[in-house]
């Protein structure tokens, strides 16, 4: 990763913390945010990769495993109609914006655009794991001082 790389990945860190911040955002809509964001990153370059024959790398390619085993299932009465209804897409629109702004401004490629949004999608998915009631979901996400 060249020296530009990185400061662009460090500004799109930067933005995105104080954006979170800022508005106070919930674990479950910036899950939503990159997941929709990663996705569709995701499937122009596995169509490149399988054009050229080659297997992306699985840091690239798929989430990164939680730590502490197996993630449980929480069941409950909250279906995701219900979920969906509670978020206030505003929001999500900003940070969405903010994200894919920030990675063309920066001139990232998808490849180290996916990359620099796996950190994030793993603190996500860590503290989704860690809810143990719908009210959880709702909780502003929780970023560590040295992320």
């Amino acid at each position: 990763m060249a020296a530009n790389d990185v400061d662009g990945m460090v500004t799109l860190t930067e933005r995105m913390v104080h954006l979170i911040g800022q508005l106070g955002m919930p674990i479950v809509e910036v899950a939503i945010v990159l997941q929709r964001r990663i996705t569709s990153m995701l499937t122009p370059l596995q169509s490149w990769a399988d054009e050229q024959g080659i297997a992306l790398d699985a840091k690239v390619g798929a989430p990164w495993p939680l730590d502490g085993g197996p993630s449980s299932e929480a069941s409950s009465a909250f279906t995701l109609d219900r979920l969906l209804d509670h978020v206030d897409g505003d929001r999500m629109d900003i940070l969405d914006t903010l994200i894919r702004v920030t990675l063309k401004e920066v001139d990232a490629d998808l490849m180290h655009g996916i990359l620099a949004l796996r950190p994030w999608e793993h603190l996500v998915r860590t503290q989704l794991a860690a809810a143990n009631g719908p009210g959880r979901l709702f909780s502003p996400l929780d970023i560590p001082e040295d992320f």
